[in-house]
């Protein structure tokens, strides 16, 4: 796939505000085919340094609410004005995904990137926390960090090279998030399939010069990537 948005922006920003596996590039093939229109107000869902609002305001004309829990709103500000976008186009807060500060049905559509494996285990979370923010008819675009299949019960040695089991315990495969979504009344799976740049985004990450990325090397080097995959989700709101 040629990445065309996502490389619009310079590799060294990447570099510096990833994560994670490359989220512009994630972010990117998630919108794929993805019927939003220009002016569309979406919720980024765990968008960490900003990358992921950045490309979808700059790119592709929403205005997105960049809400994360960890991440700093007036750094992310400035990295935004940095890249000619203004507070009318992307708004940073800072935000608990359990306690939302959204009315029901604010949003056109939520985008989560690498982010919702950690809230939204809890079958619950779905339609008591997010479903209710989105408008009727609304989408939802999940790209969610997995397994190619569930390996809890025997974990390879490769993915323990960097990882805890409590840690390997939020990844899952397709099998086991579509019967996590499938519990939700009134959101519809539209499409849920592997995403292609899984490999592209972990070699961009490794690339990366901080503390996580050298610590997820060894799992990867060590054949993890075999076990892993990134899921894309899309739902509607009925």
């Amino acid at each position: 796939m040629n990445y065309a948005k996502a490389d619009s922006f310079p590799k060294s920003i990447m570099l510096q505000r990833s994560m994670g596996p490359n989220p512009l590039k994630m972010c990117e093939e998630l919108l794929t085919g993805a019927r939003m229109p220009r002016g569309s107000v979406v919720l980024d869902l765990g968008s960490g340094a900003g990358l992921t609002s950045a490309l979808m305001a700059r790119e592709y004309g929403f205005v997105v609410y960049a809400a994360d829990l960890w991440s700093n709103p007036s750094d992310n500000m400035r990295f935004f004005e940095s890249v000619g976008l203004t507070n009318r186009e992307v708004i940073p807060l800072k935000a608990d995904a359990n306690a939302l500060p959204f009315a029901h049905e604010f949003f056109d559509a939520v985008v989560s990137v690498d982010s919702y494996n950690y809230f939204g285990r809890d079958p619950q979370y779905l339609g008591t926390h997010l479903l209710p923010l989105v408008k009727r008819g609304g989408t939802l675009l999940f790209a969610i960090p997995g397994m190619t299949r569930d390996c809890h019960d025997n974990l390879p040695a490769c993915l323990l090279r960097s990882w805890t089991a409590e840690q390997l315990d939020y990844m899952h495969d397709m099998t086991w998030w579509r019967a996590n979504i499938e519990q939700t009344a009134g959101a519809t799976i539209v499409d849920m399939h592997q995403m292609c740049c899984t490999k592209e985004a972990w070699a961009d990450w490794l690339e990366c010069d901080n503390e996580y990325a050298r610590n997820d090397r060894a799992a990867v080097e060590a054949g993890a990537l075999d076990y892993l995959n990134t899921i894309t989700v899309e739902l509607r709101r009925n």
